[in-house]
């Protein structure tokens, strides 16, 4: 039996998928609010999104990603600009800032990949600041696109010859966010809102995650050897097919919540 080794976000082109989430990253920081001189973290910050827009308004912003090479991309990306913004290595159980350094904590998609969850929601209550807030999203897992990629998830698991995984943490529910971060001091509300993906069809989009997105491409070198690409796929292209909202194209709309906490 072999364990899955730890995804590294810097492999295939995050970029692709860092323009795909652009809208929430915009959508995410318009609900934190920062303000100039606050002191913001973005967790899993990737190639800089919200980092960027944050510093953009004047905010003091790390952002902390441990994909060196995406670290690098968000350099490059605020290093022509007049802000006050750097980039670090570290998780979201490993933030390298000191004891209530945060005014606000933000995250898109990031911390919901953290293996330790309690162990990332004491290291954020460690960082934020009294009257901190904490601003993340995170997916709701229902709908096409996460039935799509259930299928490679499990061929990859099974390939690996990997335990059932536990259900993951529900970062998306309410009452389970309020009971990770209740004992923290954090009152923590939610809004739902949507996401459309497309592409001129089903699978266009399916060969492009592949060649692009970090999970899709290591997700495909574990298959390929099995011979087993094609037919998860194949599964793959039925679901996205059948939720097709284009009948000219290709889109699929994933709903998500901006969750906020916030500590008095």
């Amino acid at each position: 039996m072999t364990s899955a080794p730890s995804l590294d976000w810097g492999i295939g082109h995050y970029e692709r998928t860092a323009a795909q989430l652009g809208p929430v990253a915009e959508l995410l920081v318009d609900h934190a609010a920062p303000v100039p001189g606050e002191r913001v973290v973005d967790v899993g910050c990737g190639t800089g999104n919200a980092a960027l827009l944050a510093a953009e308004r004047g905010a003091r912003v790390t952002g902390v990603d441990p994909a060196a090479r995406l670290l690098e991309v968000a350099r490059k990306r605020g290093g022509d600009r007049t802000m006050d913004i750097d980039f670090a290595a570290g998780d979201a159980a490993s933030l390298p800032l000191a004891d209530g350094e945060a005014d606000l904590i933000m995250s898109v998609f990031g911390v919901i990949f953290a293996p330790d969850v309690q162990a990332a929601a004491a290291e954020m209550a460690r960082v934020a600041a009294p009257g901190g807030r904490i601003v993340l999203s995170a997916w709701l897992p229902l709908g096409a696109m996460s039935e799509s990629l259930r299928v490679p998830r499990e061929a990859v698991a099974r390939a690996l010859g990997a335990p059932p995984a536990p259900p993951p943490f529900a970062w998306h529910d309410a009452d389970a966010l309020r009971r990770l971060l209740g004992p923290y001091g954090f009152d923590v509300s939610l809004e739902e809102h949507q996401l459309s993906f497309g592409a001129p069809s089903a699978r266009e989009f399916i060969e492009a995650e592949l060649e692009n997105h970090p999970m899709a491409v290591a997700g495909r070198a574990v298959l390929e050897p099995r011979g087993e690409v094609d037919e998860v796929n194949a599964k793959m292209l039925a679901i996205l097919e059948a939720a097709n909202e284009d009948p000219d194209a290709f889109r699929v709309t994933s709903s998500y919540v901006i969750a906020t906490a916030l500590r008095p």
